[in-house]
């Protein structure tokens, strides 16, 4: 019995700290709004780009960086992989070159741009791989002030 809520804890404290990525600009500001966050939109080259792939397992997949999201972000995807480029459906690739031809026209990966609720640029970054996850969350969230 004991082992089965401590089983039932453990999986109820990660489900707190699951991401949910969006990949349409008016269902995240929607999101943002509801919830009074701040967009978080990462240009991203997922099974291509060196940076992009180190910035998703060394923050994003943090659990430092998915405690952070709960209080302060909603997150907005706009990956452009290369070696399977048709895998994400049509809807989802016109929504990333729609995001990319406003926010990200020069083609920088990984690319992070910090929108307002309601998707006014707060400020843009890249990935320094030589920060640690808090310098680079702190890094991001110094465009809120």
């Amino acid at each position: 019995m004991k082992s089965t809520i401590v089983i039932a804890l453990l999986l109820f404290s990660n489900a707190g700290y699951t991401q949910e990525w969006y990949t349409n600009l008016d269902t995240a500001k929607a999101r943002a709004i509801s919830e009074n966050k701040n967009i978080l939109l990462v240009f991203s080259g997922s099974d291509w780009n060196p940076s992009s792939i180190a910035l998703e397992k060394e923050v994003w997949q943090s659990e430092e960086f998915k405690a952070d999201v709960l209080t302060h972000w909603v997150l907005l995807s706009a990956d452009f992989p290369q070696k399977n480029p048709g895998s994400k459906p049509v809807n989802v690739q016109n929504d990333n070159m729609v995001l990319a031809e406003k926010y990200n026209r020069d083609g920088f990966f990984p690319w992070i741009v910090v929108l307002d609720k309601y998707g006014k640029v707060l400020g843009k970054t890249g990935y320094d791989t030589e920060m640690s996850v808090r310098e680079y969350i702190n890094h991001i969230k110094s465009f809120l002030r």
